[in-house]
């Protein structure tokens, strides 16, 4: 990884060996700034607060070698990669945006975080704390457990949420029984209204026309017989000039010259046409005339059921106020009914279907105890195997799951127990640190220093578990020292055989079993302090050992003392 302007560090490479690397130095110089740089790289939360003061943005770029299923979503991605190796990087501004590459490709940061699950593990003292807690310490054990309970965890999370939407449907029907029967007679008397009214869609602008037309009968026919008179004449005028004369003396006059000259012709062509037409509207005039109904018996019914039709409208036709809108609510509440009127059938059917996922509960919250249980026996045992690495050898780990009684839960184990999203167990980690001494809750029974050494003993196990080429222990092994920080940095090393172990620690028992030291210091001149890290081999690395074991780099006791802890180291390896 290379770090600029990120916290106390202003320009740093930090260089990863396989194996075991140890991330050393004083209070305050930065150690955790590289903590904090992987996680960047890793999707994690970008703090504007993390950039140097003074300068514009934090850079952190990192050289991943990545298994094949992250090298396929980096793919994905748009990343390129070279001989398996993804190149990463993440810049933070001081105004608090962030900005996210992969394989010289910008990503959403989101896609950061999801390869995080196949490359580290982080382990720290957040995590520690948190596995304090009754509902992490099961997530732990279910982690643990694997598909053995991954998989039947899966069904009941599932029938647990349609259990939810089941009871919650149960309780709206129930509870606001009375409001819905009040809902369905208000519907049901709109209903009857709309249906012994009988409307048709259309009818109330059909009704409209005809009330004008017939409440203007005389005008219409007075007008239509003089518009007749005036195209087709006045058979009591016979002296009277009518259009059609007109038109038919025109074509006359015409026809006579039209073969001197076509356009003269075209032009009594057209002529002709006008006659005919003429002629066709003066027939239609008059037969409108003779069919116009000017019957007032007519036209009151026609008010009378416009009169009805408007008190539909003004009741039941919303905001558009038209007869449309009163067959779309008459359709929509007649729907609604429908389903008020079969509550109980629905309440009978969701009962049903509750009890029925009350069995399938049970029975799954049964088989998640049984699979919880046989998980938690091997759990316990391979953490106390790594205790007894951890100078505890007579400490044992017990892990025990108990169910609460709820009259209202699931049957499990011929008890009506309590049931959430996660099953009916509770789970929680015992420690007997010493034989005859009972077991107690890992937060009781155990001082500071055994507290530390259980945890990194039940991270560790979490570590052999984990599909991950890279794990990162960010001072885990707080509160140790003495002979349990050496069976600290024994464990750990071990584990380095097989993995990337990353450790940022306090401990030179620990630092002294690494592969690789890294030695994070800081360099003043008097008006800035920078950190930068460094490789520390040979008599640098001793010096460093010898800082953290008397606080004195040239202590001639504590260098003897460095150089028998890296020799010891050496020959355990």
């Amino acid at each position: 990884m290379r770090i600029r302007s990120l916290g106390v560090i202003d320009d740093a490479v930090v260089e990863l060996s396989p194996g075991f690397t140890a991330v050393t130095g004083e209070t305050g110089a930065g150690k955790t700034m590289v903590v904090t740089s992987l996680g960047l790289l890793l999707g994690g939360r970008a703090d504007p607060a993390l950039v140097r003061i003074g300068a514009k943005s934090a850079v952190v770029e990192g050289r991943i070698s990545v298994p094949p299923a992250a090298a396929a979503r980096a793919e994905e991605a748009g990343a390129e990669l070279e001989d398996g190796v993804l190149l990463v990087s993440r810049t933070v501004s001081a105004e608090g945006r962030s900005r996210a590459h992969l394989g010289g490709r910008s990503v959403p940061v989101g896609v950061l975080a999801e390869l995080a699950d196949d490359l580290v593990a982080v382990h720290g003292q957040t995590d520690q704390q948190g596995l304090l807690k009754l509902s992490r310490q099961r997530q732990a054990l279910d982690r643990y457990a694997g598909d053995a309970v991954a998989v039947p965890l899966a069904r009941y999370t599932s029938a647990y949420r349609r259990m939810r939407a089941v009871t919650g449907q149960l309780d709206v029907l129930t509870t606001r029984a009375r409001e819905r029967a009040q809902e369905a007679d208000l519907l049901r008397f709109g209903l009857d209204e709309v249906a012994a009214v009988e409307p048709r869609a259309g009818e109330d602008a059909e009704l409209a026309a005809e009330a004008e037309r017939l409440g203007h009968a005389e005008a219409l026919a007075s007008a239509a017989t003089l518009a007749h008179a005036a195209l087709a004449g006045n058979p009591e005028d016979p002296e009277g000039i009518d259009a059609a004369t007109l038109v038919a003396g025109a074509h006359r006059a015409l026809e006579v010259v039209r073969v001197h000259d076509p356009a003269l012709a075209a032009l009594a062509d057209r002529i002709g046409e006008i006659g005919i037409l003429v002629g066709d509207v003066a027939g239609e005039l008059a037969g409108y005339a003779g069919d116009l109904d000017a019957d007032p018996r007519r036209l009151a019914t026609v008010e009378e059921r416009r009169a009805v039709l408007g008190q539909l409208v003004r009741k039941y036709g919303g905001a558009d106020q038209d007869l449309a809108s009163v067959l779309a609510w008459a359709e929509q509440g007649a729907a609604r009914l429908l389903e008020l009127d079969g509550d109980d059938d629905r309440i009978d059917e969701l009962t049903a279907e509750r009890d029925g996922l009350r069995g399938e509960l049970g029975a799954l919250a049964r088989t998640l105890t049984v699979a919880r249980q046989e998980a938690a026996a091997r759990f316990a045992a391979a953490v106390t195997a790594e205790l007894a690495s951890l100078a505890m050898p007579h400490a044992r780990v017990h892990v025990d799951i108990r169910q609460t009684d709820d009259p209202e839960g699931v049957e499990a184990e011929g008890r009506t127990v309590a049931y959430g999203p996660a099953g009916c167990d509770e789970v929680e980690l015992l420690l007997a640190p010493h034989p005859g001494a009972p077991a107690r809750p890992i937060a009781k029974g155990a001082s500071g220093g055994e507290l530390s050494r259980v945890m990194l003993a039940v991270e560790v196990v979490f570590a052999g578990t984990d599909p991950v080429p890279t794990y990162l222990f960010d001072e885990v092994d707080a509160g140790v020292g003495g002979k349990a920080a050496v069976e600290i940095g024994r464990r750990l090393a071990r584990l380095a055989k097989s993995a990337q172990v990353v450790v940022v620690t306090h401990l030179p028992q620990v630092a002294a079993f690494a592969d690789r030291q890294l030695l994070v210091e800081k360099t003043n001149d008097g008006s800035v302090t920078r950190s930068g890290v460094k490789v520390l081999e040979g008599e640098e690395r001793i010096r460093e050992l010898s800082r953290m074991l008397a606080g004195q780099e040239d202590s001639q006791t504590a260098r003897a003392h460095a150089e028998e802890l890296l020799a010891a180291a050496r020959k355990d390896a």
